[in-house]
């Protein structure tokens, strides 16, 4: 997933994906980072159920997830 641009809660939103492999773990695990382009909203982080054994293929999977999806992540975070 390249870096998205979301209009969502009043705001437009900066979505970038990374890869997060923990300690002791086999499988990538999709985290996303999202910031206001205002200041005015703090920046978070959000993992998603979406693990895979390589980067690429995570970040392949990363590629097809919906805007209304995006939405979702910070309409949760945000509230």
């Amino acid at each position: 997933m390249a870096w998205r641009v979301i209009d969502a809660a009043g705001e437009v939103w900066h979505v970038q994906p990374a890869a997060e492999r923990r300690a002791n773990a086999a499988l990538w695990q999709l985290i996303l980072s999202f910031r206001a382009a205002s200041a005015q909203r703090r920046a978070f982080w959000a993992a998603l159920p979406i693990e895979s054994m390589s980067k690429s293929s995570l970040f392949h999977q990363a590629d097809r997830i919906s805007d209304d999806t995006l939405r979702e992540v910070i309409a949760q975070h945000v509230a």
